[in-house]
């Protein structure tokens, strides 16, 4: 049953049922045919990259009036470069495999009775986002491949783009045979939307909040539709007493400034006592060349000196802050065994990275470390779904259940299971509990 009341004939609603009846008629669906939808989004989002971009320097014109942060704005912000990405991504997505289907395990009883699990997609998947329009694509696209109807919720700031986004997608979808109703952009603007889309259990399978903490915190606690929770990212670079020091610059130095305002990118560094006064003036010279201040404790303010960088004292704050800036928090520890410890009680659980030329201290490390991501000599931003080969992502998920760490489209199916026999009947023979 849903959670419905007096809004049953809302917009909102009537867009979930709308969902509810494409993705029935989407599931079946061969992959054949959600991939030429897929190949006919990505040429429609080059042919009209003009009318999204118009619509898009609205949404950024009004956050700049409305002094947004540079970092917000960077996410908000479309260009025929980042489009074409985009549209590279969903041709990506085009070479995965369909899970749909896809036997997860296989087996015949002693009885005779076959026994699969198999994937199928969740059904209706809700997206509640925060100021970035390629989510708006990413999300539709992986959810279209895996059999999946999607309900599409970003933020006021780019509703213009988004609203331009989803009518290119709509007419791409439904020129290529499918509903356009497996791609809907939740109705209206307001908070009232969102809380009935949270609220819409029975019509929305489930619900992925993409954004800041504050967001993810309201969907996960207001929500009665089932939550797949992602997170932000409070992400390490430790540089072990064994690193390579010119390695463990580069890697810090993409870690933090390669691209500042994304979930993946380092917030903390963490030295090794042994390696400090060798690292620490190479690498703040590096950071103070790239624009960044550190927040650091006394060890590193005091190699701060001469370097050129800016550098301030750390607070308590700073251990638990998600810059997402030209900003990074720095402490010297005593051991592998610290960096870990002071990882646990301050990371988000996204990505911590260890740069050493030790196998035993990286092995350890990534024994001790629950994040969902653990990176050895290379750089935090790879925890991407691209990256690791997924085409593009839903979501990084830093909870404990089907899904963790970067979501591509196996994260968005369920399973069920298919049993097949031959007249077969059930005895009594045997009692199982739960039988």
């Amino acid at each position: 049953m849903s959670d419905l009341t007096a809004t049953a004939d809302s917009p909102v609603l009537a867009a979930a049922r709308r969902a509810r009846e494409a993705a029935a008629a989407l599931a079946p669906v061969p992959r054949s045919v959600k991939d030429a939808a897929l190949l006919a989004i990505a040429d429609a989002l080059v042919e009209r990259t003009a009318e999204i971009t118009a619509a898009n320097a609205q949404d950024v014109e009004r956050a700049r009036a409305a002094g947004t942060a540079e970092s917000v704005i960077d996410r908000l912000t479309l260009n025929a470069e980042r489009i074409a990405a985009i549209a590279a991504d969903v041709r990506s997505v085009v070479g995965l495999p369909d899970p749909v289907g896809e036997v997860v395990r296989g087996y015949t009883l002693p009885n005779g009775l076959d026994v699969r699990q198999v994937r199928v997609p969740l059904g209706v998947v809700g997206i509640i986002y925060e100021a970035r329009p390629n989510v708006t694509v990413d999300a539709a696209a992986l959810c279209l491949k895996s059999g999946n109807a999607v309900l599409l919720r970003g933020s006021g700031s780019a509703y213009r783009s988004n609203t331009a986004l989803v009518e290119v997608l709509r007419a791409a979808v439904a020129g290529a045979g499918l509903p356009a109703d497996v791609i809907q952009l939740v109705p209206g603007e307001s908070r009232e939307s969102v809380q009935e889309l949270m609220r819409a259990r029975g019509l929305v399978d489930v619900l992925i909040p993409r954004g800041g903490a504050s967001l993810i915190r309201t969907v996960v606690e207001g929500s009665t539709v089932p939550v797949i929770e992602t997170g932000t990212g409070n992400c390490h670079v430790y540089v072990d007493a064994q690193a390579d020091l010119a390695m463990a610059v580069g890697v810090l130095l993409n870690s933090k400034a390669q691209r500042v305002s994304v979930c993946n990118s380092a917030e903390t560094l963490l030295v090794h006592q042994d390696v400090a006064d060798a690292f620490l003036p190479l690498a703040l010279a590096a950071l103070a060349e790239a624009g960044v201040t550190v927040h650091g404790d006394e060890t590193v303010l005091k190699a701060a000196e001469g370097t050129g960088v800016t550098a301030v004292p750390a607070t308590e704050e700073d251990w638990e802050t998600e810059y997402l800036s030209l900003d990074l928090a720095a402490a010297v520890v005593p051991s592998l065994e610290a960096a870990v410890e002071h990882i646990r009680r301050y990371s988000s659980g996204h990505t911590e990275a260890i740069v050493t030329g030790s196998q035993p201290a990286a092995r350890r490390f990534t024994q001790l470390v629950d994040s969902t991501t653990v990176a050895v000599n290379t750089s935090t931003r790879f925890t991407d779904g691209a990256e690791f080969g997924f085409g593009a992502e839903i979501g990084i998920s830093t909870q404990k259940l089907h899904a963790r760490g970067p979501m591509g489209l196996p994260e968005l199916t369920s399973t069920k299971y298919i049993v097949t026999g031959d007249g077969h009947v059930r005895g009594e023979a045997r009692q199982t509990v739960g039988g």
